[in-house]
């Protein structure tokens, strides 16, 4: 008894080892680079300040009105300026970094749950499940994506919930081809024959051996989903239908300083730059996850 005891101590301890190494050599290649390391820091900067905005600064300033105060420019006192109700810009930037990434975040998260159980069932069982969940996506994927998520939006009602629903159901068909094609390159491959031969639950198989193995696509979809994601909602609120005011979101306050872009150009400037930053960052950093993940490329 206690030999088989040492025998699955050894077992678990090697797949421990083998999972440090990995996570090393990744690592390892993904600091050769540049851009990718530059795009890990930007993400890294925006998802601290949006977890501390309450503490860099206070969330009253960002819903505040003062007319006294309306459309200053940058100064000391309000480094960023003030908008058309004189709420402090700097404020609504850092708290609406926090509702641009949550949505990102949020809406990703249930896209790619919804994406892994109908994209690997797909491509792992294939013929009728395949031809049914394809079927379906191919009608969703008829309708154009902002579209889809306006519409929903539109039934819904405006609103961060309605919002983060509407682009998630927009987004799982991208997820399901995604998905599907990466374990359909895998599913066929002799180790999988194997653990079919040993008698291993479809579930298991699935989850222990193809899963991991397509690792680096649904990394890198998800990686670059965020940034689109966050590039949706930002459209949506631009037309008002997204989040609700006074709640500050960098699509919305767009919408509000576009009147005074000939006037007050800071008013486009500082939220577009944030939307630019985070998806031209996330973007980076997913190139990185797919050039340090692929075997192909391993040195």
């Amino acid at each position: 008894m206690s030999e088989q005891i040492k025998t699955v101590a050894l077992a678990a301890d090697e797949i421990t080892f083998k999972k440090q190494s990995a996570f090393k050599e990744t690592w390892r290649r993904m600091r050769k680079s540049p851009s990718a390391m530059i795009g890990l820091v930007v993400v890294t900067l925006l998802i601290l300040s949006a977890v501390f905005a309450d503490v860099i600064v206070n969330y009253d300033k960002a819903i505040e009105q003062n007319p006294r105060n309306r459309l200053k420019p940058p100064s000391a006192e309000h480094i960023f300026g003030t908008d058309l109700y004189g709420r402090d810009l700097f404020a609504r930037v850092v708290h609406g970094g926090r509702v641009s990434l949550s949505i990102g975040f949020i809406s990703t998260v249930v896209s790619l749950a919804v994406g892994l159980f109908f994209g690997a069932a797909a491509g792992y069982y294939g013929r009728k499940v395949d031809d049914v969940i394809m079927r379906l996506t191919d009608i969703l994927n008829v309708i154009p994506t902002i579209l889809l998520s306006l519409a929903i939006v539109s039934s819904l009602g405006p609103g961060m919930r309605n919002l983060i629903i509407a682009i998630s159901i927009s987004r799982i068909p991208a997820f399901i081809r995604i998905i599907r094609s990466a374990v359909m390159s895998v599913v066929d491959m002799e180790f999988i024959e194997a653990a079919r031969a040993g008698g291993g639950r479809d579930i298991r198989i699935i989850l222990k051996h193809i899963l991991p193995n397509s690792m680096g696509t649904i990394i890198v979809q998800t990686t670059m989903n965020i940034s689109q994601m966050i590039l949706q909602a930002a459209t949506l609120s631009f037309i008002g239908m997204g989040v609700e005011p006074p709640r500050p979101e960098w699509g919305f306050m767009l919408n509000e300083g576009r009147e005074f872009m000939r006037t007050s150009m800071y008013l486009l400037v500082f939220p577009g730059a944030c939307i630019i930053l985070a998806a031209l960052s996330l973007n980076l950093l997913g190139d990185g996850f797919r050039d340090a993940l692929d075997p192909r490329l391993k040195s």
